[in-house]
């Protein structure tokens, strides 16, 4: 019998019909995982039938539309080489072929891309949001490994809807059809401004139609606007130094620079850039190079040294430092939204961020967890136990509440979170 998750439930809420569907739900799970009681508590519903028509407004050959997001998690067990993909709605996991020698998991809303001692994997999560501004469609569909896509050593991986951008740490860069990437295929890549050209020692991020290319200049202090066959179309006047680390928002593209974030927007055809800077002097060791936020969240969260989180407002251009004690990860929702501090003592606590001010603490994972990481959204939190074997969901709106405890069978070293 698949083993049943474990529900903590601190608060009395009266059944819903979503409950009951999640619980009719739990009785069909995969042989091998684990499934999990469910919480109710802001889960999406199931997934909604498709559409009639032949071809509607938003339709996507081979997957079904829904009405909510679609949130699915992409483990891997550095270990074992074991891969599987959980679905939050259904609670089921789909076991995926191994990997050995996994070192780093990234996603860019629906691919996982998984790196390994002799190549960068891509794995098709099955679910994903397409933003039109004005409105958002949300899809599902079958979950697949698809194959190798760049070397063992990509640093950096970015897409939009038609190209996926894989930087090595070197500075090589090759982009992929993303369209390709969708249909289960593995496209052979095209190297940025032709073989050999190393211009780009930092990421490179499609963005509106172009490519927004880092660390290219002599002295690596530029921002470079590309077409997508590498011409140089606008350099950005702002400088940035030493450029690390960068988030695509709303507003714009982020860069993590020496002196603070520079944030790249484009208006009409014409791109533009503006720095945020950190209003103080701050060590290299102290610096955001990382950064943590939810998809379409304009709340950035960085880790500040070991022992401090910078959260950066980028709707206000305003920087935050919260000195929480040693830090092993650290992430937040977005606006209005505590930041969630994981400690390496274990415990998880949610802050204030207007007035720096601790809200909730609760013991979570042993000391010395340091391959855990903090995966949010809307409503939950998710954070992984690779040694107990398990996933945890957060209510962060409710006093940091375990909601619904995911059991596996192999160790969640790493994970990432899709459908966003």
């Amino acid at each position: 019998m698949t083993p049943r998750a474990i529900l903590h439930n601190r608060t009395t809420t009266a059944p819903t019909a979503l409950s009951c569907a999640v619980l009719v739900g739990a009785g069909l799970l995969l042989t091998g995982l684990v499934g999990c009681q469910n919480d109710s508590g802001g889960q999406p519903g199931p997934a909604s039938k498709p559409r009639t028509s032949s071809a509607p407004h938003g339709y996507v050959e081979g997957a079904e539309e829904t009405s909510e997001q679609q949130s699915r998690l992409v483990l891997a067990d550095a270990g074992s080489g074991a891969v599987g993909v959980l679905d939050l709605i259904s609670e089921d996991i789909t076991p995926l072929r191994r990997i050995d020698g996994i070192r780093g998991l990234r996603a860019d809303g629906r691919f996982a891309y998984l790196r390994a001692d002799d190549a960068t994997y891509a794995v098709d999560s099955g679910t994903w949001t397409v933003d039109h501004g004005d409105h958002v469609h949300y899809y599902r569909a079958g979950i697949r490994h698809v194959g190798p896509i760049g070397g063992p050593d990509a640093a950096h991986i970015h897409s939009d809807q038609t190209v996926t951008a894989v930087s090595s740490a070197q500075g090589d860069t090759e982009l992929f059809d993303r369209k390709k990437l969708e249909n289960g295929a593995v496209p052979r890549g095209r190297a940025l401004g032709g073989a050999g050209d190393r211009a780009a020692a930092g990421a490179v991020v499609p963005y509106e139609e172009h490519l927004l290319v880092a660390s290219t200049g002599a002295e690596r202090e530029t921002v470079e606007v590309r077409s997508r066959d590498g011409a140089v179309v606008a350099p950005i006047d702002e400088p940035c130094a030493q450029a690390r680390g960068e988030a695509v928002t709303r507003r714009g593209v982020v860069f993590g620079c020496a002196d603070g974030a520079l944030l790249v927007s484009e208006d009409k055809g014409t791109f533009s850039a503006l720095k945020i800077p950190y209003g103080r002097a701050v060590r290299a060791d102290a610096r955001a190079v990382d950064f943590r936020h939810r998809a379409g969240s304009t709340t950035l969260v960085a880790t500040s040294g070991d022992e401090a989180v910078w959260v950066l407002d980028v709707t206000d251009r305003a920087w935050t430092r919260l000195e929480t004690g040693p830090v092993v990860a650290a992430n937040t929702a977005g606006e209005g939204a505590p930041l969630l501090v994981l400690g390496e003592d274990g415990a998880l606590t949610s802050y204030d961020i207007a007035t720096k001010k601790r809200v909730a603490r609760t013991e979570l994972l042993p000391k010395g967890a340091a391959s855990a990481v903090i995966e949010i959204d809307s409503s939950r939190a998710y954070v992984n136990d690779a040694g107990a074997e398990k996933i945890y969901e957060i209510d962060y709106n409710d006093g940091l509440r375990l909601a619904r405890t995911f059991p596996l069978d192999f160790a969640p070293t790493h994970m990432v979170e899709t459908g966003r």
